[in-house]
């Protein structure tokens, strides 16, 4: 299965389970890979048959800054449903990262890679 990346998008929004994190916005760092067929898309050069990167970027940062998940576990399962259910994308997998969340290290993170079968789309 071929891949899409989207790199490094750092985005704000409420994650976290302290107090000041409920009400702070904080940077989120989000990376996916999405699983995709593109070879009608590079025969026939039409963007139809493609995903389309900038559509899916545009609708996830819209969930993340209007989400307020406690677990950046939940946001990573979320956004893989969002994808899942909203594109025509095989499988994705999610990294979402927390900079600065832990002293001395440059970020935390969970991955998760889900397919539609995992939310009962196939």
């Amino acid at each position: 299965m071929d891949k899409i990346i989207i790199q490094d998008l750092l985005l704000r929004g409420i994650i976290g389970i302290n107090p000041d994190e409920r009400v702070k916005k904080q940077d989120i760092l989000l990376n996916l890979t999405l699983y995709f067929d593109i070879r009608r898309a590079a025969e026939t050069d039409d963007i139809q048959y493609a995903a389309n990167y900038k559509e899916i970027s545009k609708r996830v940062i819209e969930y993340v800054e209007a989400s307020s998940h406690l677990l950046v576990e939940r946001l990573a399962t979320e956004v893989a449903r969002l994808i899942l259910t909203e594109y025509p994308i095989a499988r994705v997998l999610v990294r979402v990262e927390k900079p600065g969340a832990v002293r001395f290290a440059r970020s935390v993170g969970v991955e998760i890679e889900r397919d539609r079968g995992d939310f009962g789309l196939e």
